[in-house]
């Protein structure tokens, strides 16, 4: 009997907190389990009030159904979140801009009006109402189509500036060509110009605070687009990088297109393995609208928006010009004016469509464009790299390709060298040159800028560089029985994430 009645209220009392403790933990696990699905529901709620295309709203709702902490962790990273805020800073940067330029313009005789006629004129008008700037001209417009090319022709712009420079861009790297630009903007600074520089806080990640040091102890300006936080534990996205190229040169000349600060993109450095890529030098009034994009940019990332007249110099009339159209467009604004562009130009054409683009994968209404322009007989003509610098994204671009070529589109694919112009001709009568990429990123999540020219000689001459860089590409043709399961599944399984690539 003695060692059951002492040992009975022992056991008694460990099976109650047992119990108990099942019990906290059977209730816990309920309370967190509805905590969670509760949760799930508001996120769900707020992505159909997004209301994005159907595609991508029922892509991150399984995403969060059946992967519920991967999916989530995903969401905070690179989901879609309204940018409210940043929206009104680019409002105030746009009205400050605009109030102070406003008297400035008063003074100064009206620049010539576009007088377009149909589809430039149709292009112009669109672009207009998505709240663009009106067509201007441009005195001179080069075309860069080398690294090595555009960098020159860079440094001697920078050499000859007197006021100031203004620099924005996705990538900078600090390797040979990017402390040799440094280093030039540091001896500018010493003498006296205003150097300001903007880097995307992702693009740009490599690029150190011992890096940029120097350029701010000689008296330039530094700062970080869209910067990382872990701030309330919600990591600012991924997404809405700034991934324009801009450089302003005393308001004067300007640059714009596709080409990063890297030795990815000279031949000097990289040799045959350099990137083929596609940049603009411009000249005249055209290069104001890029000025006006980067002080918007930089009043976004500094809360700072700095003005002189001389941001916006005076242009005296030229006999000879071209005009231009710089488009800006990103998540602050959801006219979505590069897309409503590209879907525009490409539904208008009569003859020809040329479509060069390192990363392909359009949506249902491009796709839909594209393939209809085909079958009513225009010539479309597509060119990716043969292997881009991201597996997941020339998969996707690949499960695009039989339902083109079957419409009659004429798919090429450049290499074994790394393909990054950006660039669309229409009847050699249109074109555009910029950062934009033919995806949903470029269209819907990042910051770009465009130039689109309405003038024939320049639609000419981006016509014959598509057609030289069909010499360095192979003819994609359809690879029916031979191609294998696994390379069907990959592609097919890679396009279902095209709506949040």
């Amino acid at each position: 009997m003695l060692p059951w009645s002492s040992c009975c209220p022992h056991s008694l009392i460990n099976n109650v907190i047992v119990m108990q403790a099942s019990l906290i933990t059977e209730h816990l696990t309920i309370l967190l389990s509805l905590a969670w699905l509760l949760w799930i529901v508001l996120l769900g709620i707020g992505l159909i009030l997004e209301r994005r295309s159907p595609a991508a709203t029922l892509a991150w709702l399984l995403a969060l159904l059946f992967m519920p902490y991967f999916g989530f962790l995903v969401y905070l990273l690179i989901g879609p979140r309204r940018l409210h805020r940043r929206r009104l800073r680019y409002s105030r940067a746009r009205e400050r801009l605009i109030q102070s330029t406003h008297p400035l313009r008063d003074d100064r005789a009206a620049p010539p009006s576009f007088a377009g006629i149909g589809l430039e004129r149709q292009l112009a008008t669109l672009l207009e109402r998505s709240g663009q700037g009106a067509p201007t001209a441009a005195r001179a417009v080069t075309l860069l189509e080398t690294g090595d090319g555009c960098y020159a022709a860079l440094e001697t712009a920078i050499a000859a500036a007197g006021h100031h420079l203004h620099l924005e861009y996705y990538l900078w790297q600090p390797d040979r060509v990017g402390t040799r630009l440094r280093d030039q903007l540091i001896a500018k600074a010493q003498a006296g110009v205003h150097v300001r520089l903007l880097l995307d806080a992702i693009g740009s990640d490599r690029i150190s605070t011992r890096f940029l040091e120097p350029l701010r102890a000689a008296g330039g300006e530094t700062a970080w687009f869209n910067p990382l936080s872990l701030r309330r534990l919600r990591p600012t996205s991924i997404n809405f990088r700034t991934h324009r190229k801009i450089v302003v040169c005393d308001g004067r000349i300007g640059f714009t297109g596709g080409i990063n600060i890297s030795d990815q993109h000279s031949a000097q450095s990289s040799g045959a393995d350099a990137w083929r890529d596609t940049h603009l030098r411009i000249e005249g009034e055209a290069v104001h609208r890029l000025q006006f994009i980067f002080l918007e940019d930089w009043y976004f990332a500094t809360n700072q928006a700095p003005f002189d007249p001389s941001f916006f110099p005076p242009f005296p009339e030229s006999a000879t010009h071209s005009w231009l159209q710089i488009v800006e467009s990103g998540p602050d604004n959801s006219r979505q004016a590069i897309a409503r562009l590209y879907f525009a130009a490409i539904a208008g054409a009569q003859q020809r469509i040329a479509l060069a683009t390192p990363y392909f994968v359009p949506n249902e209404a491009l796709t839909a464009a594209l393939t209809t322009a085909a079958l009513r007989g225009v010539e479309v003509r597509i060119l990716t790299p043969k292997h881009s610098d991201s597996r997941l994204v020339t998969a996707a671009a690949r499960s695009y390709y039989d339902e083109l070529a079957n419409a009659g589109v004429h798919i090429h694919q450049y290499g074994p060298a790394m393909f990054h112009a950006k660039l669309l001709t229409i009847d050699d009568r249109v074109a555009m040159v910029g950062s934009a990429n033919f995806d949903n990123r470029s269209l819907a999540l990042n910051f770009e800028a465009i130039a689109v020219m309405y003038d024939t000689g320049l639609t000419t001459q981006l016509t014959r560089s598509f057609e030289a860089d069909l010499n360095s590409a192979s003819r994609y043709i359809r690879p029916g029985r031979r191609a294998t399961f696994g390379r069907r599944f990959s592609e097919s399984a890679a396009r279902l994430l095209s709506p949040l690539l």
